[in-house]
């Protein structure tokens, strides 16, 4: 391939051929012909920066989770919004306990993974658009680093006021974030510099995902500090009453509804 890739669902393809591989069930990418090529997440930032993770972590099960995890799926209490759904891991734990779950994606594919593996409510949507169905919830969950979906100042109070339409009285955010700060590789650190100076918060990302031969828009992804998020929280329906450290960087921040 020669230029820029293809526009298409990277989160769905790579879902689809990571569950393949671990299923041996359905077309997986080869090597050689012959043995499966592990799943690669792609991630390119603006600078240049470009990354690669496995997606097998998608379709974890419990025993391979964080012990953050763990603490937030013990958190949990009533009607449960899994935004950014993924691959489902966090859903079909809650549905085998018996909690009302409902698996939100903007990614058709990760949708369909879902499905096959046993989610069984699921929405294609963005949480503003969810809004709009009428439905309500009691723990709003943002895990899997996807307190990002933040994404920035500027993005923050309609994120969070779409989050408060889908709560209801006395309702949680459960949030799993990344403090960034805490690094001193020049490559990392100077890109919160640069950030910076664009007016930008420090961990604010610009990047986009690849797989094989396709590529998504250009989009913005938070990790931010726990002052950072207290900051961007303030002044909107929910107050930050709670934030888990204790595998830090890493932390799990509760966010409640104000009455």
């Amino acid at each position: 391939m020669i230029g820029e890739p293809r526009s298409g669902d990277v989160f769905g393809e790579l879902l689809r051929d990571a569950l393949a591989v671990q299923t041996g069930v359905g077309p997986r990418p080869m090597a050689g012909g012959r043995l499966p090529r592990p799943v690669i997440e792609i991630i390119e930032r603006d600078d240049g920066l470009i990354n690669g993770a496995p997606a097998a972590h998608y379709l974890a099960g419990p025993a391979e989770w964080q012990p953050y995890d763990h603490r937030a799926v013990d958190r949990v209490r009533g009607e449960t919004l899994d935004i950014g759904v993924g691959g489902g891991r966090i859903a079909l734990l809650l549905q085998e306990r018996g909690v009302p779950v409902t698996g939100l994606d903007t990614s058709l594919g990760a949708l369909r993974v879902c499905r096959r593996r046993g989610v069984r409510d699921l929405v294609h949507a963005t949480v503003e658009k969810h809004v709009a169905d009428g439905r309500r919830y009691d723990t709003l969950l943002l895990l899997g680093n996807n307190l990002g979906l933040i994404e920035g100042r500027d993005r923050a109070p309609a994120f969070l006021a779409a989050l408060a339409a889908l709560a209801r009285p006395g309702a949680q955010v459960i949030a799993h974030g990344t403090d960034p700060y805490g690094t001193t590789d020049p490559v990392q650190t100077g890109y919160h510099e640069l950030n910076r100076r664009r007016g930008r918060l420090g961990g604010q990302l610009r990047l986009r995902l690849r797989y094989r031969e396709l590529g998504t828009e250009w989009f913005d992804y938070l990790f931010c500090s726990v002052a950072e998020l207290a900051e961007l929280v303030r002044d909107t329906p929910w107050r930050l009453t709670d934030v888990d450290d204790r595998d830090a960087p890493y932390y799990l921040a509760t966010l409640t509804l104000a009455r």
